[in-house]
């Protein structure tokens, strides 16, 4: 008779017991939970960030998430002019990951990013988001994008 209340608790609780923080964002062996809105370098995902996923530790953050906005996301970051190509010059640089090769960090759960990639950096945020394999200096609709970034200290 026992069991079926602590069963049902069990159900009721599922995603705090087996989710690091109770967040199905993040990964087994994070850290640290990352609040609601996640803002590396001080920009929000963008609105349509679906497949977020992230794993944090020792001070840092790796984020993955899909969006069709990834243009305005790196412009927000400030990571692209804003009348800056996408590509070449401080902007984009390419990313030694193969057309198809995947690539998931150790410890990040999620769909992993495909490349080809293009790569863009500043003081405070890595960004790796995948290009498209027809046009490349382009995104595909959506783009993965895979996010890098200290966590601030608390």
């Amino acid at each position: 008779m026992i069991a079926v209340p602590v069963g049902g608790l069990v159900w009721l609780f599922q995603d705090e017991l087996f989710e690091p923080f109770g967040d199905v964002r993040a990964c087994e062996g994070s850290e640290t939970p990352l609040p609601a809105v996640i803002a590396p370098g001080g920009a929000a995902l963008p609105d349509d960030a679906s497949d977020v996923h992230y794993v944090t530790r020792k001070g840092r953050a790796q984020v993955s998430f899909l969006s069709s906005r990834i243009p305005d996301y790196l412009h927000r970051a400030g990571l692209l002019a804003d009348d800056g190509p996408l590509v070449g010059g401080r902007n984009g640089t390419k990313y030694g990951l193969g057309d198809g090769e995947p690539e998931l960090p150790q410890g990040l759960c999620g769909s992993p990013l495909r490349g080809p990639v293009w790569s863009y950096a500043n003081d405070s945020v890595d960004v790796l988001v995948e290009r498209s394999t027809v046009a490349p200096d382009r995104f595909p609709s959506p783009a993965r994008a895979l996010v890098t970034y200290t966590l601030p200290l608390p």
